[in-house]
């Protein structure tokens, strides 16, 4: 088997649909049904992704996510939620989830999503440091640096962050990035809005005044450098 996959959902049927068709795809996958036993399951054998429901019993997902990324930020979590629940759903974004998937579902998009964010975590076999003044990003390992202290970033905090630093100076829309960075065609575009926010909460002298990431109105983003340069370690 590949890589294992923790699937939490209270649902029997949804696991067993989602573990079947996971486990065509060639991943290893364990099952949990409340989020007490998400947690015993994440403890026992720390898993390459985790698919995590909302609505769970004894624990809810949002809490689950918040102490798996406690434990170990670098686990991508793909959430589920429920049609109409975009609250919810933003705050799991903010928290650390890396994808999510609206039920109902198709469970050939959900395998496809989960080799998405897989593949982007992969480690990366060039050696490209990203720097712009006291800001260093190494891509090949991952690191992403603010002077000497090192930035908490989830998977998808880092890729966004590495991708705007290799096209300086330029204006992206929400949808080219949600394209480039999520592998998305369509989507949600309030996913870039909340990583970029939480972005700036991290680089940002001033989060409320962005000197690094700027708002261009009617268009995106764009990431402004002071002294931005690529070099090759």
């Amino acid at each position: 088997m590949g890589q294992r996959v923790l699937v939490v959902d209270d649902d029997p049927t949804v696991s067993d649909v989602v573990r079947r068709y996971l486990e065509r795809a060639g991943f290893e996958v364990a099952l949990a049904a409340d989020g007490p036993a998400a947690m015993v399951a994440f403890e026992q054998r720390r898993p390459a992704l985790v698919v995590l429901d909302l609505m769970l019993p004894g624990m809810d997902g949002l809490e689950v996510c918040r102490r798996m990324r406690a434990r170990d930020g670098d686990v991508p979590v793909v959430m589920l939620t429920a049609l109409g629940e975009e609250a919810d759903r933003v705050v799991g974004l903010e928290i650390g989830a890396d994808d999510y998937v609206t039920k109902p579902f198709s469970p050939r998009e959900l395998v496809l999503r989960v080799r998405s964010v897989l593949r982007r975590t992969a480690p990366q076999e060039t050696t490209l440091v990203l720097r712009d003044g006291d800001l260093v990003v190494d891509v090949a390992r991952r690191v992403a640096l603010l002077g000497d202290r090192e930035l908490a970033l989830t998977v998808r905090e880092f890729d966004l962050l590495a991708y705007l630093l290799r096209h300086p100076g330029r204006a992206f829309k929400r949808s080219e990035l949600l394209d480039a960075v999520w592998g998305w065609t369509f989507g949600d575009h309030s996913t870039v809005t909340v990583h970029v926010r939480r972005l700036r909460e991290k680089i940002e002298a001033d989060p409320a005044d962005p000197t690094r990431i700027v708002t261009v109105w009617g268009v995106g983003y764009r990431y402004e450098p002071a002294t931005a340069e690529r070099t090759v370690a």
